[in-house]
């Protein structure tokens, strides 16, 4: 009997959509929900098994390149595009043709003096020029829990400010990646909602810009996002940390006596590309998934996920994500 891997396309992706588990046939999963699977190990491995064109959706943040060894292991400024670009290729292979890769990296400082690294900016001239991807569009975390460092440069000397944003790179393997900005539309604001009701169909900004204000516009259910990721409720800005010390993922951690997570993102982060760049039942993989947060966004979504994580503390950890 041939193996998912062997089968057509068109009968691969119809078994998919049961499970995509399905799409690592030879692997036994790590756990299992009703939209997805968690797998340990080296992610290169677990890629390097799934069939070209079957995941609609990479979105992941790796072990950023830090001057200083974090516990979650992060790879050295010099070595760090030569050892991501092997997870790249097999991104790129797995990944749709309207298929999109989000990469959450943050910067950091050269050792010894206040000038900021660019390891990151070569990463992502290498995924370009060197593995074939498009760069969609450069989007913005804005996280105010980053810590104020390195101290010696901005609490000791106080030379420098405190960073507050990482990048959020949308990478495509076409021109053309599936996206849709109306599942992501946001709360208007209190002017343009002020505007309509008085019944101003047009305003104009001193630079000359005319916005429509009319009620037609109103009518198409809110404003289109910025590139920096935000989450707005009541017309009220909640910035997006990721120190949260009381949701369940980290009560059920501290009840178990299992170490949480060091580096863990908010889940607004990817429910926004998710939604962006999904539909239901597609397919979204985290290759360096920690404590799983993608895939627990994902199965509220009800899009399949594929988790791979090298830390099986971590793994376990993440299953609290999921409830019982």
């Amino acid at each position: 009997m041939n193996s998912a891997v062997d089968l057509p396309q068109s009968t691969l992706f119809a078994s998919a959509y049961e499970h995509p588990k399905v799409l690592l046939p030879r692997r036994k999963p790590f756990y299992k929900t009703e939209y997805g699977a968690a797998y340990l190990g080296d992610s290169r491995e677990h890629l390097a098994k799934m069939p070209d064109g079957s995941v609609n959706l990479v979105f992941t943040s790796p072990p950023y390149a830090l001057h200083f060894k974090k516990e979650y292991g992060n790879v050295s400024k010099a070595d760090y595009v030569e050892w991501f670009l092997t997870f790249a290729k097999e991104i790129f292979r797995v990944l749709a043709d309207d298929g999109s890769f989000v990469l959450n990296i943050g910067g950091s400082y050269n050792p010894k003096y206040p000038t900021r690294s660019l390891y990151h900016f070569k990463l992502m001239i290498a995924l370009v020029e060197e593995i074939g991807f498009h760069l969609a569009q450069e989007c913005f975390w804005y996280n105010p829990a980053k810590m104020p460092v390195p101290a010696e440069w901005v609490t000791v000397r106080r030379v420098r400010i405190r960073d507050s944003v990482e990048y959020v790179w949308w990478f495509s393997k076409t021109p053309f990646p599936k996206a849709d900005n109306r599942k992501v539309l946001r709360p208007y604001s209190a002017d343009m909602l002020r505007l309509a009701k008085k019944g101003v169909k047009t305003t104009t900004r001193p630079s000359g810009h005319n916005i429509n204000a009319s009620f037609d516009k109103i009518a198409n259910g809110g404003s289109i996002p910025t590139n920096v990721v935000e989450e707005q409720i009541a017309s009220e800005m909640l910035v997006l940390g990721n120190n949260a010390a009381n949701d369940v993922y980290t009560r059920r951690c501290k009840e178990a006596g299992i170490k949480i997570h060091p580096a863990r993102f908010p889940a607004a982060l990817p429910e926004f590309f998710i939604k962006l760049l999904t539909d239901e039942g597609d397919v979204v993989v985290d290759p360096f998934a920690g404590s799983n947060t993608a895939g627990s966004v994902a199965e509220q979504l009800q899009r399949r996920w594929i988790a791979m994580e090298l830390v099986d503390e971590y793994l376990e950890a993440s299953k609290f994500r999921f409830g019982e």
